[in-house]
C-alpha cells in the first residue's frame, strides 16, 4: 500500500523562509502536505500533541526564539515516539560548529538555505525523495551537509 502524502513540517520563525518553503512545495510535483510553525515551543506543543499527526520529515531552523531548534532536536532525539521523524536541520548558518553539534545530536541531514527559489525546489525535491532508512544507516559528515 503506498501513503497518499509525505507529511512535512517546517519550525522557521522567519515568515518569508515559511512562504517560500510552501510556495517550492506547490510548485514541486511531489505529492506532500506541509505545515509550517513560528518557533520551537509551538512546534513542540504539536509534536506532544496526543493526537498529533507525526511527520515524516520535519525541517528545522536553528535561531528561533522562545526554543530554538538545537533545543528541539534535543528533545525530539530523547523520545522514542519520534524514532521515526527525519530530521534536516535547514539554517542560514554554515558555521562547522553549528553542523557539528546537529550531527552528533542526531539530525538526518543539514541544509543551508538556499538563496535561490529554483535551487530551493531542488533541493526540498532531493530531501524529500531521499531513501531515509537507506541514507541514515550510513550516516557520515560527508553526506550529512547536503551541498548544491
Amino acid at each position: 500500500m503506498t501513503k497518499e502524502y509525505t507529511y512535512i513540517v517546517l519550525a522557521d520563525d522567519d515568515a518569508d523562509d515559511r512562504l517560500f518553503f510552501t510556495d517550492a512545495f506547490d510548485e514541486l510535483k511531489i505529492n506532500t502536505k506541509v505545515q509550517t510553525f513560528n518557533d520551537g515551543a509551538e512546534l513542540m506543543d504539536y509534536l506532544n500533541g496526543e493526537n498529533s499527526q507525526l511527520p515524516e520529515i520535519l525541517f528545522l531552523d536553528l535561531n528561533m526564539p522562545k526554543k530554538n531548534g538545537i533545543e528541539c532536536l534535543h528533545e525530539i532525539k530523547a523520545n522514542p515516539r519520534f524514532e521515526n521523524i527525519a530530521v534536516a536541520i535547514y539554517s542560514t548558518s554554515s558555521s562547522e560548529e553549528h553542523i557539528e553539534e546537529t550531527f552528533v545530536s542526531g539530525a538526518n541531514i543539514y541544509i543551508k538555505k538556499p538563496n535561490d527559489f529554483n535551487t530551493l525546489k531542488k533541493v526540498l525535491s532531493d530531501v524529500v525523495t531521499i531513501n531515509w532508512q537507506y541514507h541514515t544507516s550510513g550516516m557520515n559528515k560527508d553526506n550529512f551537509l547536503l551541498r548544491f
